[in-house]
Formats: C-alpha cells, structure tokens, sequence
C-alpha cells in the first residue's frame, strides 16, 4: 500500500464510514428512497475523496481547502443519518455507531488542519 494519503487517520476512518454507508443503504428500507439512498452515499464518499484530492494537491493552503470539503461533506452525512432515523430507514443503534464514525472523523479532520496551519 502506498504512503500517501492512506496514512491520513482522517481517510482511514472515512473509509470505514463508507463501509458502513454502503451496508446501511443496501437494506431493503433505503429502496424506496433512492434520492436519499443516493445523496448520503455521494456525501460519505465525498469525504474520503476530498481528503485524497487535497492530499495530492501538494499545496498546503489547497490540501485545508479539501479538508475543509471534506469536513462539510461529513456534517452533510450527519444531517442526511437524521433523514434515515426519522424515516425509519435505519435503527438507533446505526445511527449512533454512524454518527459517532462522522465526529471522529469531523475531529482529526480539524486536528490536521490545525497542523497544517502551525506548519512552516
């Protein structure tokens, strides 16, 4: 495996929350709801994505842009697991392991951020 942004803990936890986006979206529930099935699936995958493309940026200020996308993405999966819930499309317990997936990732997103800026 290369060394690159597969080393980021940021894109290693937005790995594991496209795992579990995709295994809650392929449930029979998310069926009858393809634009939300669709729309959380994009945003999950979104965030590892733009940590990747920032990452192969290999300009400081571009790489915090990307992070900071990356970041947003992840609120907007946050917002998207409350559409889930309410519709009963996933269960409490889903929504809290998924839930806390995002903030872990929220976190060290801000965590390399915050290092990027203190670096010369």
């Amino acid at each position: 495996m290369d060394k690159g942004f597969e080393q980021l803990v940021s894109w290693q936890r937005a790995r594991k929350l496209n795992k579990e986006i995709h295994r809650l979206t392929s449930g029979s529930s998310f069926s009858w709801d393809f634009a939300l099935q669709d729309q959380i699936r994009r945003a999950s995958i979104s965030v590892s994505s733009n940590i990747a493309e920032g990452f192969g940026r290999k300009s400081k200020k571009e790489f915090i842009y990307f992070l900071n996308v990356a970041k947003a993405s992840c609120y907007e999966v946050k917002s998207q697991l409350y559409l889930a819930i309410d519709a009963n499309y996933i269960t409490a317990k889903d929504f809290e392991k998924t839930y806390a997936i995002c903030e872990e990732i929220s976190k060290t997103i801000y965590g390399l951020i915050q290092h990027l800026k203190n670096k010369n």
